[in-house]
């Protein structure tokens, strides 16, 4: 492959409430066996993007458990390999990072040590799968100096979240404003881009001569007139995690079957660490229907419509309905949960009621007392 593969993953956003109390919004759980990094770790491998390296900040201690080990996504190789990157003090810094572009510069030796001629920049919150070998060709066709990944989002989401993107009928970008308070376009950055080598290390130090911490805001949106910036238009699945509504329901997503078909049967598939766990178990007067229910679970009690995520216990004459319990839960007997989402670790104490609405999705996070010293 003719380029290097950067996932910006030490973010933080203040819409996910309890969430990201104490994990990085890459490192939240997806469709029963996933974390949001894996599919943009997926898309480079599967694109035989072989260097890729993993900017990490923000509690960033479940995130680089998960990538402990780069087998898991073929980068366990000679040439290449995967490369986590945190704020480390120096002689001559002892900053965090202080932006994504600030991130980059703390690093640029990962950019000027690597040979390949282009660099892939994607973030660690999205759920997608692309292949980044037609994206470079269309760079390269283009002519491009920068290429942006787009996505027309509809009706589906709200694009005031992201940067938005207006192109001429070439591709080319004419204009590009990031998170606008009020916008009626709907086609949007979906912080994916490409570049040349040498110009992102050019930009970037730049960029930091003149106290420039961000990659968009002070590079991409600042040379918007001067650089051939075109936008590359995603057609298949793509979701941004970044707000509570938006991660519940991209998760219930997978609960079509159309979705389930793209992410888990269709070539190429996405990778994720795997832990030895048992297959789930449905006790005599268990009830599931339309639900995934990962490995590790006991289930005795009644799952409707719902995202069970690994070793999670449901209790006899539970109610569990479109819902999404996250890793290593135990729920108590008699217990009803509707429209929420439960933490990772909980303990549901038994003949407990938990109810939100479907536009107010009700976040769980109970006093874990099975793991009190």
């Amino acid at each position: 492959m003719r380029a290097i593969g950067i996932i910006l993953a030490g973010g933080n956003s203040s819409r996910m409430k309890e969430l990201t109390k104490k994990r990085a919004t890459a490192a939240l759980p997806v469709a029963g066996g996933y974390r949001g990094i894996d599919f943009a770790l997926s898309s480079m491998s599967n694109s035989h993007i072989n260097k890729v390296g993993v900017f990490t900040q923000y509690n960033s201690k479940s995130l680089t458990q998960h990538l402990n080990s780069s087998k898991w996504w073929d980068f366990g190789r000679k040439q290449g390999g995967l490369f986590v990157f945190t704020p480390t003090q120096t002689h001559d810094n002892n900053n965090w990072y202080r932006g994504t572009a600030d991130a980059i510069a703390q690093n640029i030796d990962f950019l000027k040590t690597s040979h390949e001629p282009y660099v892939i920049i994607a973030s660690g919150d999205c759920v997608y799968k692309m292949d980044m070998n037609t994206l470079l060709e269309y760079h390269i066709e283009k002519n491009a100096d920068i290429t942006i990944v787009t996505k027309d989002l509809g009706k589906c989401d709200d694009p005031s979240r992201f940067g938005v993107v207006t192109t001429d009928e070439n591709g080319l970008v004419t204009e590009f404003e990031e998170k606008p308070i009020v916008t009626s376009k709907t086609l949007v950055s979906t912080g994916i881009y490409v570049i040349r080598r040498r110009q992102l290390i050019e930009m970037i130090e730049r960029a930091g001569d003149e106290d420039g911490f961000d990659l968009v805001k002070d590079i991409f949106l600042r040379y918007k007139g001067l650089k051939k910036i075109y936008a590359y238009q995603m057609s298949s699945y793509w979701s941004n995690i970044t707000t509570v509504e938006s991660y519940f329901q991209t998760n219930m997503n997978f609960l079509e079957r159309k979705t389930r078909q793209y992410f888990f049967n269709e070539y190429p598939q996405v990778a994720s660490k795997i832990e030895d766990l048992p297959p789930a178990k449905y006790n005599a007067g268990s009830k599931v229907k339309n639900s995934l229910i990962a490995s590790g679970c006991i289930i005795n009690g009644e799952v409707t419509d719902s995202i069970l995520f690994k070793e999670v216990y449901v209790g006899n004459n539970c109610t569990i309905r479109n819902s999404i319990i996250l890793n290593d839960v135990y729920i108590g007997d008699n217990t009803y949960i509707e429209n929420c989402i439960v933490e990772s670790h909980d303990t549901i104490q038994a003949n407990s009621n938990y109810v939100g609405t479907p536009e107010d999705i009700k976040i769980i996070l109970e006093q874990n007392e099975r793991y009190v010293l």
